[in-house]
């Protein structure tokens, strides 16, 4: 299995990367130099594997630090611990899925998936779906924040939409996350259209991973449709990129 890594983002490099993804280019001066100093530390510290036949070229491998750090400008490396992989696939990839009803039967199935990320394993991309949000960097998608966000709500050893936070502010979070998930889980029940990806209403972790994409690709849609959970967000990741 091979590792890739590099000890450094050349400035030719990191100018192409800017240049050529508005999340960075949208963030100001002081926080994309932050970015570019935790990406270099991500790629030193995590091995980024590409499997089932993907080839990465360094500078996609240094893409893919850089979008991993994005949601990491203000909680800095420690919020990286504990996994030590990112393993990326060329599309999406199935898993095995099982569940025991109340009847004590067991149901499987096979979902196919963008990406997945739990506490202390493996953070897994589909290299197509990451290509796909920087295609389209304003719709509101951004797999890597979405599983980053995931690793980030596992800190506290619980997925379940609420990072570690300090007790007051972690009180005005939970008021304001529950307030909206349970309205946006309303409309998706009843059929409504939604301004947010209505996947957000799968569960309260879910509920924050999506919005955390909002937050960096559509920051402007979220601020409009859920302005108290925007405010959390600011706070939590600094200011989303304007673009």
């Amino acid at each position: 299995m091979r590792r890739l890594r590099a000890p450094v983002i050349e400035d030719a490099l990191w100018q192409h990367l800017c240049s050529h993804t508005p999340w960075f280019a949208g963030l100001d001066d002081l926080r994309r130099w932050h970015l570019r100093r935790l990406s270099e530390r991500f790629l030193q510290e995590k091995t980024i594997t590409p499997v089932a036949g993907l080839s990465l070229e360094q500078q996609d491998v240094a893409h893919l630090a850089a979008l991993c750090c994005l949601p990491l400008i203000d909680l800095g490396a420690t919020a990286w611990r504990g996994w030590s992989q990112v393993i990326v696939y060329p599309d999406a990839f199935r898993v095995q899925r099982s569940h025991v009803d109340a009847a004590g039967v067991m149901h499987e199935w096979e979902d196919e998936l963008a990406g997945e990320s739990w506490e202390a394993g493996p953070l897994i991309l589909s290299w197509a779906d990451v290509q796909a949000d920087l295609a389209e960097p304003d719709a509101g998608f951004c797999v890597v924040a979405h599983e980053m966000a995931h690793k980030i709500d596992a800190l506290d050893g619980e997925l379940d939409g609420t990072p570690p936070l300090p007790a007051r502010w972690l009180r005005m979070w939970a008021r304001d996350f529950q307030q909206e998930y349970e309205q946006l889980c309303k409309a998706v029940d009843a059929g409504q259209d939604t301004s947010i990806d209505s996947y957000a209403a799968e569960a309260p972790e879910e509920f924050f991973a999506v919005v955390s994409e909002y937050h960096f690709s559509a920051p402007k849609r979220l601020r409009q449709a859920m302005p108290e959970v925007a405010a959390h967000l600011r706070r939590f990741y600094g200011p989303p990129p304007e673009f």
